[in-house]
């Protein structure tokens, strides 16, 4: 073996890797968020009512004159609010007459004043409506008969039907006396229509076979019966009898299910939370005295009057002097002549 061979001799370097950098972890941050603002917009598609639905298709369709909201992003009160000239029910165009330019801008228009308050106590009463679905979704003594609770929203405000099933009737046959199970379902759902200050209406109804027990009984006596009943349970449990507004029976004159008036539904007990309207008119019905009513007018203006030595003497006035037939002379022979 010859010396004069060269040598080679390899250095192997080792390093480290390079940082490949982190923008997937932002993409994946990204994508979880979209996912979960999804899940959670389908969530809310799912549980709201169509009102809110309503509610949030005119935020989107319209969100600066939305709920009479103000064009401007930072509004710190002193800025003008335009007022629409048209309202966002589409199912009740108003026009809303322009202001004038002497009129300041931070007065509602007549229209607008009338319809703000119906506005917020219809949202109260959703939200009522609301509490009430979750407790009966929620609440196990009102799962097993959430077939017998219907809620809708009337005329007169939110109506609560408390209604019978064929093998599960609220009361004994023939009697005003509560089921066992009849006074659990009133007893949960009382501290929940407590929340709302509103007054309250409840109404008994049978179905249309008539009373045979007693003679000068029937089913108006018997409807009234069990819708005091009913109300007896609620003040039990803790409901102010203050906001008990009204309690009446109808018998079978309101059924439920006119096609059958022997249908166990048509036996129901029927409590409305009152909206302001409903209110309003009872009061006007029984003669009780109305907000209005203890509003005094504004004086009149008063016509400056002449010095009393100015003004002419009034001529005096006959008082009328009563008259007695019997003391006057041929006063009953008048009474006679044709």
């Amino acid at each position: 073996m010859s010396s004069d061979q060269p040598i080679i001799v390899k250095r192997v370097s080792r390093r480290a890797g390079a940082h490949h950098g982190g923008s997937w972890k932002i993409a994946f941050a990204d994508f979880a968020i979209a996912m979960m603002a999804f899940f959670l917009v389908m969530w809310l598609v799912t549980v709201a009512t169509p009102e809110q639905l309503k509610m949030v298709s005119a935020y989107f369709k319209d969100p600066i004159n939305f709920d009479g909201g103000s064009p401007h992003p930072i509004d710190l009160g002193g800025s003008p609010t335009p007022a629409p000239q048209r309202t966002l029910n589409e199912e009740n165009l108003i026009e809303i007459e322009p202001l004038d330019a002497d009129q300041p801008m931070d007065m509602a228009s007549p229209v607008e004043e009338q319809q703000r308050p119906d506005v917020i106590e219809l949202r109260e009463l959703d939200l009522l409506l609301q509490e009430l679905q979750n407790k009966i979704d929620t609440e196990p003594v009102l799962q097993r008969f959430r077939e017998q609770i219907l809620m809708e929203f009337t005329m007169e405000g939110l109506r609560i039907q408390i209604v019978d099933a064929e093998n599960r009737p609220m009361f004994a046959s023939g009697s005003p006396d509560l089921q066992p199970y009849f006074e659990d379902i009133l007893l949960a759902l009382s501290d929940t229509i407590a929340k709302s200050p509103k007054k309250i209406s409840i109404s008994g109804h049978t179905d249309a076979m008539p009373y045979v027990g007693r003679r000068d009984y029937g089913n108006w006596e018997l409807s009234t019966q069990r819708a005091n009943a009913a109300r007896r349970t609620l003040e039990a449990a803790g409901y102010p009898p203050q906001q008990v507004a009204r309690v009446v029976g109808y018998a079978d004159s309101a059924l439920f299910d006119e096609a059958n008036p022997l249908n166990p539904i048509n036996r129901r007990i029927d409590i409305v939370v009152m909206n302001r309207r409903a209110e309003q008119a009872l009061q006007r019905d029984t003669g009780a005295r109305t907000v209005a009513d203890e509003v005094k007018p504004q004086a009149a203006e008063e016509v400056p009057r002449e010095p009393p030595e100015m003004q002419p003497e009034a001529a005096p006035v006959e008082q009328p002097q009563p008259r007695n037939l019997f003391d006057a002379e041929g006063a009953l022979r008048q009474l006679n002549t044709p």
